[in-house]
């Protein structure tokens, strides 16, 4: 399955003329997603994709009761941004919950305690490991919408409080300042991950200089 964004942008059915010559167009084509998000953090700080200063955001949506897809995918992204090493310092993970009636920021922080160390910094939110998202169920669903994400609860008797929240798997890297830079799809090992992560960031630190 090719690694693209389905409703990334929508086709046009306005063709030109036979006649009409092409113009090159000088407007950059519109992002995939728009990345905008105002959510509290798992220390209990508000964030927006602005609060985190020069560094990149590495975006992953899920649950705290996911059962296989989340433990799956933050273990990949962990392992890739362990093989950057000093690269890692340039991003800050997030974790956006799906499920905001059972993720408090006290339940997302001891969650994602399992995956990696836990971020050192509150005021600062320097590098250390996966940082958990929610807020309000308008919260959610506005940063949701914003990423291009699915996600709805579906019952299900054998699960914890008799639901789950089916959702997308992709992950997300967005530039300083919260634009879309690219994804990368669950089907990706960690070093193809971490590889591509390498090649966005020294690219970013080239056209600094």
């Amino acid at each position: 399955m090719p690694e693209t964004l389905a409703s990334a942008t929508p086709s046009c059915c306005c063709a030109a003329a036979a006649d009409t010559k092409p113009v090159a167009s000088t407007v950059a084509p519109p992002a995939p997603v728009s990345g905008r998000f105002e959510l509290v953090d798992h220390f209990g700080q508000a964030v927006n994709q602005g609060s985190f200063g020069a560094k990149h955001l590495l975006v992953f949506f899920g649950f705290s009761h996911c059962a296989v897809v989340c433990p799956r995918e933050l273990s990949k992204l962990s392992a890739a941004l362990e093989m950057l090493g000093p690269l890692a310092e340039r991003v800050q993970p997030l974790y956006i919950s799906v499920d905001p009636a059972r993720d408090t920021p006290a339940v997302l922080q001891r969650y994602l305690s399992q995956y990696t160390h836990p971020a050192t910094d509150p005021a600062t939110h320097a590098a250390g490991g996966f940082l958990g998202l929610t807020g309000s169920p308008e919260q959610v669903e506005a940063a949701k919408k914003s990423f291009r994400v699915f996600a709805a609860p579906v019952p299900d008797a054998d699960a914890p409080g008799g639901y789950v929240v089916p959702h997308t798997a992709l992950a997300y890297l967005m530039a300083p300042g919260g634009s879309y830079a690219t994804h990368f799809a669950e089907t990706l090992d960690a070093g193809t991950v971490s590889a591509r992560l390498r090649t966005h960031l020294e690219r970013t630190a080239d056209a600094a200089n």
